[in-house]
């Protein structure tokens, strides 16, 4: 139980957790990120071989996130000089560049105040956690995998683009929704309004449920 009184989650839709840290891209703070998209994900460990996929994953998606504004921030609980190593290792075995910074996490500050290390997990391991935080420094959506299975970082594109287009469109986005399919209109909140909702124009199915194309 004292483990788990170490380690606090944060909130949708709240500020997220500050921060100013060591990178293998020199100091970085949450600050550093206003006015982008920022997704920081934690991993358990360098020099592990789930680990890797993800990274050369977030790595080859790395210009996509650029297109949509958004930055990467690795984190894991080793040293700076062990994330230079095993990103040079990348490089060096799969060809691959590591493009983003790696926070140094072995303090566990930032673990701590993101929830990333679970009692019963590992005492010095991270969870695969991963945190969506806007432009104003919100947090807009959290990830949490366990360590023995790999994120689909597919998935975290298509995430960032429905946060994306529902703060545009005053939209929501229904499962498995992607760019150029339709968008569910919210639902009426009157009586009257429910009484209307079917001469609006939209692709009703019922007063609840209605959907349009952007």
């Amino acid at each position: 139980m004292e483990n788990a009184q170490q380690f606090s989650f944060p909130r949708l839709n709240e500020p997220a957790p500050a921060f100013s840290v060591r990178t293998t891209h020199g100091e970085r703070s949450l600050e550093d990120y206003r006015g982008k998209w920022l997704i920081l994900f934690s991993h358990p460990a360098d020099f592990t071989p789930v680990c890797t996929t993800e990274f050369i994953g977030f790595a080859n998606a790395a210009p996509k996130f650029a297109e949509m504004n958004c930055e990467l921030l690795g984190l894991s609980i080793d040293s700076l000089f062990s994330h230079l190593a095993w990103t040079r290792n990348i490089k060096e075995k799969f060809g691959v560049d590591i493009p983003f910074p790696i926070i140094e996490g072995i303090k566990m500050d930032v673990a701590r105040a993101y929830g990333m290390v679970h009692p019963g997990a590992a005492d010095t391991q991270a969870v695969r956690a991963t945190f969506f935080i806007d432009p104003n420094g919100v947090m807009r959506a959290m990830v949490y995998y366990p360590m023995s299975n790999g994120r689909s970082i597919d998935e975290f594109v298509r995430l960032l683009q429905a946060l994306q287009t529902s703060d545009t469109h005053g939209v929501a986005t229904p499962e498995n929704w992607c760019p150029g399919k339709d968008v569910i209109v919210s639902p009426p909140k009157t009586a009257e309004a429910a009484d209307k909702r079917a001469t609006e124009g939209y692709n009703t199915v019922d007063w609840y449920f209605s959907t349009r194309s952007l």
